[in-house]
Order: C-alpha cells, then structure tokens, then sequence
C-alpha cells in the first residue's frame, strides 16, 4: 500500500512537470499581446528606456517620438491607423479574437530584418513581392543593392528571408517587443479580384489551377467538360466567390494565403503592429518605413506597373457578375479588414 502511494505521488509531480513544459512552449508572448490593448500604448514606450545598438536610435523609437518635424503629419496619420486597428478589435471581439493566444506557428508570415529591427507581416497581393525584394536587400549585408535586380521568384524562395516563427519563444517576445511591426493592406475586394485575375486568367498558373480550379469546376459547376474538370484552367469569378462563399471551404482547411484575410494571416488583434502602409498610397507609406529605417537616402521602394494593376472600377465590374446573395456573403467574409483598415463598403455592392 505504501509503495502504491510513493507511486502515485511520483506520477503526480510528472505530470505536473510535464503540463507546466507544455504550457511554457505554448503560451506565446502573452504580456505582449495583452499590452496593445493597455493605453499606454499611446504614450512613447521608450521613453524612459536606454538608445538602442551602435548609439543610435531604432525604427520604433523614430515613429512614436520623430526627430524630424517633417515627418510629425505621418506620425500622427500613424497613430489615427493604429487606433482603428485596436477599436475595431475591441468592438468585434468575440469574431476577431477567437483565440487567446498565437503559438509560433501563426507567425510564418512576419519576416524579420535583424540588422534595422523591423518586422514585415506579409500580405500576397498587396506588393509583397517588391517588398520581400526590399527585405532581401536590408538583411542581405551587401550581398544585393538594388531590389529590382532580384528575380521574383527568388524573392519567394522561404529560405531566402527569415521569418519570426523560426525563433525561440523568448527571441521572438524580445522582437515582438522591441522592432518595429509593420503591414500593408489593400482595398479588400480590389484584392480579391486581383488574387483571382493572377491565379485563375492566366494560362501558366497551372499549379493553382489544379489544386483550387478542379476542385471549384467539380463542385459549382453543372454539366462541367471533361477537359475543364481535368485543367481547372477556366474558373468564372461566380464559381470562385461561390467556393469562398461556401462554408464547407473553411472547415477543409484555411484558405489560401491569396485570399486569406489580412486579420488572418498578420493576427492585428493580437500583434501591435507600429504601422500600418496602404496600397493606395504605397509610394508614401513605403518612404516613411525605410526613412524610419534610416535608409531613406539610400534606397527606394520599387515602383509597380499601374497599367496592369486591378482597379476599383474592374472590382465592379466583376462584381457585377455575381449575384447579391454572393456579394453579401463575401461582405461578411472580409468585414473585418474592411473595418479594421477603414475601407468603405464599395458603392457597387448589393447587400441583401
């Protein structure tokens, strides 16, 4: 009988080991997560802190204190960017925080500048191409100068940029805590068309079109071809708002990145993030980070090709093509990233 209770006593104090070692790996930077939400955040954090490395000041510490009255307009522009993140997260809690924490990995999409202490949450469609290229070249030591001389598909090779779920929990709460966060956002169905011209009109996506366009053509798709059910290579947009519409979609997996969400894919609820840059004025937002940087003299953020970028009026004009009820659902889709960036519901859409 003794001996039976020094046994159970001894499973007792294992498993406490083992469930306090789960947790601490699990539990993800939750004083930093909870902090975004606290309204000291509105004050200077570093204030009453040490400079940072080499005797100079960081990114972070040039926004929420500049040194430049010039740049005084986009600080406040800034403040006004974040203060709608953290309302809109307030407000629809109990949807935009369904969890309580992030566990490492969520965090693939935030690559991490060691040299300038930035952190980029990545957003495909939203030139994250040229701002991968941009990445590469300040955490690159030299090895590139100019991020157009950087093919775009290296630009998306994973081991090419390091991204801040390859860290220790204590490395990436010290990260999280002292670099400089920043996202770039779009018009969310300016997005979605965008997403949807790229990877389901052209000809040699034909990797997304077998994986996502065969499956749409077989499941929305009456009296589909034979040929069309084996390609996948003709999606009509209708089809592709009916399978992200579907409910089904969602319970197979998340979607992809392509489409995903942006409050999906960067967690804004529960990451601060310092800035946050808009499509529409890329040009602007992109100077303002890497004048924060320091490398505004030296480098500039690459310019895009208007003539084939989506526009408001084609996100019309394909949304002319669906019906209301698929409007709406879409609506409800991207609610949050409409709200949470400040984009209006579009004068097109047919809400029911």
């Amino acid at each position: 009988m003794k001996q039976t209770l020094l046994e159970l006593m001894r499973m007792s104090r294992i498993c406490r080991m083992v469930l306090a070692t789960c947790l601490g790996s699990f539990v993800l930077v939750i004083f930093y997560f909870q902090s975004m939400f606290h309204p000291v955040m509105r004050r200077n954090p570093f204030a009453a802190e040490g400079c940072c490395r080499k005797g100079s000041r960081n990114a972070l510490q040039e926004l929420y204190n500049p040194t430049q009255v010039e740049f005084s307009r986009a600080a406040l522009l800034h403040q006004a960017r974040r203060d709608q993140v953290v309302e809109t997260c307030r407000a629809h809690s109990a949807s935009s925080r369904k969890r309580r924490v992030l566990t490492p990995s969520d965090l693939k999409h935030l690559v991490v500048d060691e040299d300038h202490e930035l952190i980029y949450c990545y957003v495909p469609k939203v030139a994250c191409t040229n701002w991968k290229r941009v990445m590469m070249v300040l955490g690159g030591r030299g090895k590139y100068t100019d991020p157009m001389e950087i093919p775009s598909n290296e630009a998306h090779v994973p081991s090419n940029l390091r991204t801040l779920n390859q860290y220790s929990i204590a490395d990436i709460n010290h990260r999280l805590k002292n670099y400089l966060k920043f996202l770039f956002v779009r018009e969310p169905f300016e997005r979605l068309v965008s997403a949807y011209r790229n990877k389901f009109t052209l000809r040699y996506n034909t990797s997304f079109h077998k994986r996502y366009g065969t499956k749409i053509v077989r499941r929305y798709r009456r009296n589909a071809t034979a040929e069309a059910l084996q390609t996948g290579a003709d999606v009509k947009f209708s089809e592709f708002a009916e399978y992200l519409a579907d409910p089904a979609t969602r319970h197979e997996a998340p979607l992809n990145e392509h489409w995903q969400t942006v409050h999906a894919l960067c967690h804004p609820c529960h990451i601060h993030y310092d800035l946050v840059g808009k499509y529409e004025t890329l040009e602007e937002d992109a100077g303002y980070v890497l004048h924060l940087a320091g490398v505004g003299d030296s480098l500039r953020f690459p310019s895009y090709a208007k003539s084939t970028r989506t526009t408001d009026q084609m996100a019309a004009m394909f949304f002319h093509n669906i019906s209301a009820r698929q409007q709406s659902q879409l609506f409800e889709l991207y609610k949050l990233d409409f709200l949470m960036f400040n984009y209006s519901a579009p004068s097109y859409l047919k809400v029911q």
